[in-house]
């Protein structure tokens, strides 16, 4: 039996693996459709957020079996408890590049980012992508100091996103309402994918060392 519990233990942290590389691939999608105007790039990203939320739902439900079944302590209870909580976060990442394709979607043939704040975007993107794949990374490697990077790629994202609404509402913005509305919320969108990858970030180093991050920081790796 002990064989088994740590066998499905291991494809729950796989499945994460492959969970966070769908989102991985989503948000770097996602925000090249919105840069290029690319309505086949944004359909398929709305249509591959199905897969992310059914990993979630069959994570949780095998999670929850193994709770019920196997009455999980210590370090096995940590290590479900942790599972059930980064695939929450990871959906969410997920329903956020689904997000900005659907604005891709909405506005094309036109671009949804105005031109000029066109740049900011491009590096929401490219911050966005890097966490996502840092996220990946650790979930694959439970290599905590990758931890500290997401945070500064997250802290990346805040400071873009801050820079968005200065242009918003600065004398020199000339956009219609709609683009003030439809750019503030794409930036909220990017910001939010940075905050649930630092979800991500730290519910691995507290499976790793028992602690919270900010509490105990410290190198190691841990089995998921």
């Amino acid at each position: 039996m002990r064989e088994i519990f740590e066998a499905e233990l291991k494809q729950v942290g796989s499945d994460l693996a492959e969970m966070s590389r769908q989102v991985e691939i989503a948000i770097s999608n996602a925000g090249t459709a919105l840069l290029t105007a690319d309505l086949h790039l944004a359909e398929t990203v709305i249509v591959a957020d199905e897969a992310i939320d059914a990993f979630e739902r069959d994570l949780d439900t095998r999670c929850v079996h193994l709770l019920a079944q196997q009455a999980p302590v210590a370090t096995d209870l940590r290590v479900i408890v942790t599972a059930l909580r980064i695939s929450s976060s990871l959906e969410r990442m997920g329903d956020l590049a689904r997000h900005v394709a659907e604005f891709s979607r909405r506005t094309y043939p036109n671009p949804a980012v105005p031109q000029a704040i066109s740049g900011t975007f491009a590096d929401m993107h490219i911050a966005a992508t890097r966490v996502a794949q840092r996220t990946t990374a650790l979930i694959e490697t439970r290599d905590i100091d990758l931890a500290k990077s997401i945070e500064e790629d997250d802290d990346r994202l805040d400071a873009l996103h801050e820079d968005n609404f200065t242009a918003l509402l600065g004398g020199h913005w000339n956009g219609t309402a709609q683009q003030t509305v439809d750019t503030a919320l794409l930036s909220r969108y990017f910001e939010r994918f940075g905050d649930h990858a630092v979800s991500v970030a730290r519910r691995m180093v507290y499976l790793v060392t028992g602690d919270f991050p900010e509490d105990h920081p410290t190198d190691g790796r841990a089995r998921l």
